[in-house]
């Protein structure tokens, strides 16, 4: 794992500053907010609409250039680990974004975490940067030897759990780096979730996908 930002699909110019800025503090959402809220005061932060882009530009210019650090991570109750993850698409294709949750055993939230995907993408590339983002998180963070991945796209799961051929055209990048986390990585095994089931790495998806949307700025 390095410090190098995640592959993403095209993004408006704006969109892209926002996402090096989610990388730069491990793609926590809450922490990239309270950054750009120090840096744009009165605005309301990384989502506001009423944020005008070219200040929210220049603000983010400055945050890369002064350099970001991520948070520190807290401590696991144990070695298990739940990971929910979720994408998110409007319009399908349209602006995407991806969102993951990693809790410990005990069920106490670790991380939350956001980014966008691209924007015109289908659903499901969303929801398999979704897994690569949490997968690859939780590897730089904490040395797990159970894993618990809660998702609700069984075109993921047949993928990565079933042994199909990824469905949709461009995933590959992405199922291959699945793929080898999960063959080092700890004992796994997935939870489907049903539309009806609560995922809280759902508000973080649409999060994303709000980010996607951004215009050229």
């Amino acid at each position: 794992m390095t410090d190098e930002p995640l592959p993403v699909e095209h993004l408006s110019p704006l969109a892209a500053l926002v996402d090096e800025v989610l990388a730069g503090v491990g793609y926590e959402v809450a922490a990239a907010t309270e950054v750009v809220d120090d840096t744009v005061p009165g605005y309301g932060g990384l989502f506001d609409p009423a944020t005008d882009p070219a200040e929210l530009r220049s603000a983010l210019e400055r945050l890369l250039e002064s350099g970001l650090s991520r948070p520190p991570v807290p401590e696991a109750a144990s070695d298990a680990f739940v990971l929910y993850v979720d994408g998110s698409s409007r319009g399908n294709p349209g602006p995407a974004g991806a969102g993951a949750v990693i809790q410990d055993a005990a069920g106490d939230e670790l991380a939350r975490l956001g980014r966008p995907v691209g924007a015109r993408t289908g659903n499901n590339t969303a929801e398999y940067v979704a897994l690569q983002l949490g997968l690859a998180e939780l590897l730089a963070r904490y040395e797990p030897r159970r894993l618990d991945v809660r998702i609700d796209s069984m075109t993921v799961i047949r993928d990565v759990w079933g042994g199909d051929d990824p469905t949709e055209p461009g995933v590959e990048r992405y199922s291959e780096a699945i793929a080898a986390a999960l063959s080092d990585g700890p004992d796994h095994r997935y939870t489907h979730l049903a539309d009806s089931d609560p995922n809280p790495a759902d508000a973080l998806a649409t999060v994303g996908a709000d980010i996607a949307a951004f215009g050229p700025g």
